[in-house]
């Protein structure tokens, strides 16, 4: 459904519902479920994995296509990293002959990872050693760790402050009917 998606002028909500029958057909087809997944959701989903395939993208950019762990990358790299040759051939052939179509074609497509070259000159760095990873991750418990004591603090204060004002009403109130026994 890319061409369709792709339309500037066009009801994404009607496409997703199509999805979303399609997806309960399959399921239906394959498993025998009574799941049934509504349009929103599809969409939904849809973002969340652009999401993560994009922070994934930029991972593997900086570090290497060997740090990416996540078990749907490839397969989003295969129909959202293509190269840029690629990416004009597929404007120019799409749009060839018209007016915005020129104009589109002349535009540049950045891909998220660039095309290997051709010859490199020199050996891509070594992926970092487990020591780093483990490092990264100690340092995001401590992290949180540390985020977790400041909360439990400012809970404290908050039954501290409550506990206070308790104190107070409960001191007002007996005042109060002191005053009202003593008829003053």
């Amino acid at each position: 459904m890319d061409q369709a998606f792709e339309q500037p002028v066009c009801k994404k909500k009607k496409l997703w519902e199509a999805v979303a029958e399609k997806v309960n057909a399959q399921l239906r087809e394959r498993d025998g479920a009574d799941v049934w997944v509504k349009s929103y959701e599809c969409d939904l989903k849809w973002r969340n994995m652009l999401t993560t395939y994009r922070k994934n993208a930029a991972r593997a950019k900086r570090l290497g296509e060997a740090s990416v762990h996540w078990e749907f990358f490839r397969r989003m790299h295969e129909v959202l990293g293509k190269n840029r040759e690629d990416m004009d051939a597929l404007r120019r052939a799409k749009l060839s002959g018209t007016e915005a179509g020129k104009a589109a074609a002349s535009k540049r497509f950045t891909p998220i990872l660039p095309s290997p070259p051709a010859a490199s000159p020199c050996p891509p760095p070594p992926p970092r050693p487990p020591q780093d990873v483990l490092q990264l991750y100690m340092e995001l418990q401590e992290r949180k760790l540390n985020m977790w004591a400041q909360q439990k603090a400012l809970e404290e204060r908050k039954i501290e402050a409550l506990n206070n004002l308790a104190q107070a009403i409960s001191s007002l109130a007996q005042r109060d009917s002191q005053v009202g026994k003593d008829g003053r």
